[in-house]
């Protein structure tokens, strides 16, 4: 029996699924957290979760953003996503769940070492600016979608 609900195979990739038991046995609630194709599909099946993703691939294609273009998002657990961002006060933040699955993909930056990591859910998108290994993060753009 597969472990997700989506029939992908993130939950056999990822190395905290003994702690988890996977998608299936958490009705598509991994750690606790929410999973966002689990909850499409769930509540509209693979149709609803394909316009889903397909609408917000659009709706990041159309922030205007340089050198921002994607053809696909990839299921994405927060703990490895989820970055800390520095502020000019000394603080940082971060920003997403560790415990959600979000939409998400990296874009590398033309002519540069950094690369775009954009991420969202059914609430919230965000676009960062990072170095190798995420390092040196810095918010482009946060929104309430």
């Amino acid at each position: 029996m597969e472990t997700s609900i989506c029939g992908m195979d993130c939950c056999e990739q990822c190395r905290r699924k003994e702690e988890c038991g996977g998608c299936r046995k958490t009705d598509g609630h991994p750690f606790g957290g929410v999973c966002v194709a689990a909850e499409h599909i769930k509540n509209g099946g693979f149709e609803a979760f394909n316009k889903a993703k397909r609408d917000l691939i659009d709706e990041f294609n159309s922030l205007g953003i340089e050198g921002l273009h994607i053809d696909d998002l990839n299921l994405l657990n927060g703990f490895y996503v989820n970055l800390e961002y520095p502020f000019s006060n000394g603080e940082s933040i971060k920003l997403l769940c560790d415990n959600n699955i979000y939409w998400g993909n990296q874009i590398e930056i033309e002519s540069s070492e950094r690369c775009y990591g954009i991420v969202a859910d059914d609430k919230y998108m965000l676009v960062c600016e990072y170095g190798c290994g995420g390092a040196d993060p810095e918010i482009i753009m946060y929104k309430k979608r």
